[in-house]
């Protein structure tokens, strides 16, 4: 824990372990790296959280709180990175000499122990780890307060010189009878000395107790290079060390000074490769993965495919599909499966559309990737959710693969669709698609960390022909400098509208993918002109529905395959919507195009 906070600026001169209430971003995200390296055991900021250490600094009344933060940021830092971690409650030295050598008593030894290891406890560690003791007697007083206020395992370590002794003058095998007598768990030694030295005082340990053996060595001997204090082992040697420390009896192996991330997945990574694996010592739980076990890696890179056509500028068809008004979802899917036959890049699904009640996006969209085998794009709509669980049911999304937002403020509860339903609204489309950008930096509203970046793509919407268009330009302004990907737009029907909206919009920087919905009959295009909001359907589109009569599907499919073909060019792709679930007219449009393209 020194070391990386000395790499991230915190200087010498101040306690490390105040860190904890002034900087625990910083803490939290060293646990997380160690977490991510393989750790299955952290051990707290608190190695110096004692009042007598703490005094120094002018904080020896803080000690419940400096104890208490640091076990609640590792235990947020596990539950962030999702591992299944120990954590462990560090206890090292008072700070001085005990008498008769120096001017501290036992007792007050004993009670600056007590507190230290009570205010650990009351927080939830998982184990009492001892660590970095020269004198026998101080660390026999820890190990009788650790006994004396919790039967949580203690694992003890001394810290041995290059001539394998502890400052008071102890063998390894004497300090191990003593541990042993005393109560510890686990026996063993961190600091002092590198690899090679530490294994020695580790078989010599095990030759005087059968307790299982505990070894932190540093990254070799310091040196001082050009004032920074430097170690030269490297992570592969401690990976081939890490072999014999399994080979000499260690059941629990890590690093101190010098140790990084890295040095943990090395020494992970050359377990893995052992023939022998580690035979789990007794407390810890049979849930937890096995040490030849590789962590859950990140799976931004995950594919994508849809992210992926975006980017190299692709041209897109996506088709809408309505969630079931009830718990069959056979016809969604059978569409999603006839349109990813089809040529189809993603599936569109709405949020409640219309504010009616329907199966969640996010449910059929799972369904969709796991039956269908077809990317989707969910719609998501701050309505219905306050920020909390919108934030949940983003992060829920995302661990099950669905990863195409298109962020919607969502139409108002309409009178009599739902009893007593209410609009929550804690966020409009523009904070929504900001919320989602924060997950993509690894951060959540709040600015606390989700344990890793996520990888949303994300839409927004646009009404082209919106009654005030100046302030729909405003607002998709804002939505593309909170960070949109792309652009969805509500349905067109005419070149004049779109080239309308692209001279209004001028170089969009963000790709655009335009809204196509064939007309079924004339009043199916009165209805929208008429009645649904930011929908306007051309006079002349309208009139040649009026003259289609009972041929109306035909021609309204005639239109839209005319308007796609002269639009191709001015937009990355096309966002084809279906009415009354009449998936066939989609999939000739979406034939079309790809007969087109072929």
């Amino acid at each position: 824990m020194g070391t990386m906070l000395f790499a991230r600026g915190i200087p010498f001169d101040v306690s490390f372990d105040g860190v904890n209430t002034t900087q625990p971003e910083v803490i939290e995200q060293i646990h997380r790296e160690y977490i991510a390296a393989g750790a299955e055991l952290i051990e707290t900021n608190t190695f110096g959280a004692n009042a007598i250490r703490l005094a120094a600094y002018g904080l020896a009344d803080r000690v419940r709180e400096i104890n208490s933060r640091g076990v609640r940021i590792a235990r947020e830092a596990r539950e962030v990175a999702g591992e299944t971690a120990f954590v462990g409650g560090s206890i090292g030295p008072v700070g001085e000499a005990l008498e008769p050598i120096g001017p501290l008593s036992l007792l007050d030894a004993r009670r600056a122990f007590r507190d230290q290891a009570e205010a650990l406890l009351e927080r939830g560690v998982d184990v009492l780890v001892l660590e970095t003791f020269t004198d026998l007697r101080e660390i026999l007083e820890a190990m009788r307060v650790a006994r004396s206020v919790s039967n949580l395992p203690v694992i003890a370590h001394v810290s041995f010189s290059e001539d394998l002794h502890i400052g008071s003058g102890e063998d390894p095998a004497t300090v191990a009878r003593a541990l042993e007598r005393a109560g510890a768990d686990v026996v063993g030694l961190n600091c002092g000395v590198g690899p090679r030295s530490a294994l020695e005082a580790l078989r010599a340990m095990r030759g005087a107790t059968a307790l299982p053996l505990s070894i932190q060595p540093n990254a070799g001997l310091p040196s001082l290079v050009g004032g920074r204090t430097v170690y030269v082992a490297t992570p592969e040697y401690f990976a081939n060390m890490a072999q014999s420390f399994v080979a000499a009896g260690a059941s629990v192996i890590g690093g101190c000074c010098g140790t990084t991330p890295e040095f943990i997945r090395a020494m992970r990574i050359g377990l893995r490769e052992s023939v022998t694996p580690i035979e789990r010592i007794s407390f810890i739980a049979p849930s937890v993965p096995e040490v030849g076990a590789a962590p859950v890696e990140d799976d931004v890179t995950d594919a994508n495919t849809l992210a992926r056509k975006i980017a190299r500028g692709d041209f897109v068809v996506s088709v809408e599909i309505d969630p079931p008004r009830g718990l069959n979802p056979r016809k969604a899917l059978d569409g999603a499966v006839a349109m990813r036959d089809a040529g189809a890049d993603c599936i569109n699904i709405g949020d409640s559309p219309m504010a009616t009640v329907r199966m969640s996006a996010l449910g059929l969209a799972m369904l969709v990737r796991r039956e269908a085998g077809i990317e989707p794009i969910i719609h998501c709509t701050p309505r219905d959710r306050n920020l909390m669980a919108l934030q949940s049911d983003l992060l829920g999304a995302h661990a099950n693969g669905v990863r195409n937002v298109i962020a919607i403020t969502g139409d108002p509860p309409r009178a009599g669709a739902v009893s007593r339903a209410t609009a929550v609204w804690d966020v409009d489309s523009v904070g929504l698609i900001a919320m989602l950008k924060r997950f993509n930096q690894g951060i959540d509203v709040a600015g606390k960390s989700i344990g890793r970046r996520a990888s949303f793509l994300v839409a927004c919407a646009v009404t082209p022909v919106a009654a005030d268009l100046t302030r729909e330009m405003d607002r998709l302004r804002q939505k593309i400098e909170a960070g949109a990907d792309f652009i969805m737009s509500q349905p067109l029907w005419s070149m004049e509208q779109l080239e309308t909206f692209l001279e209004r919009a001028g170089d969009l920087p963000i790709p655009h993918v335009l809204g196509i919905l064939p007309l079924e009959s004339a009043a199916h295009a009165e209805l929208l002109h008429n009645e649904v909001p930011g929908m306007v359907v051309p006079d002349d589109v309208r009139v040649a529905m009026r003259r289609a009569g009972e041929n109306g599907r035909a021609v309204g499919l005639e239109l839209a395959a005319q308007f796609i073909e002269q639009a191709r060019t001015k937009v990355q792709g096309v966002y084809i919507i279906t009415s009354y679930g009449h998936y066939d007219v989609a999939l000739d449009l979406v034939r079309g195009l790809r007969q087109a393209t072929a």
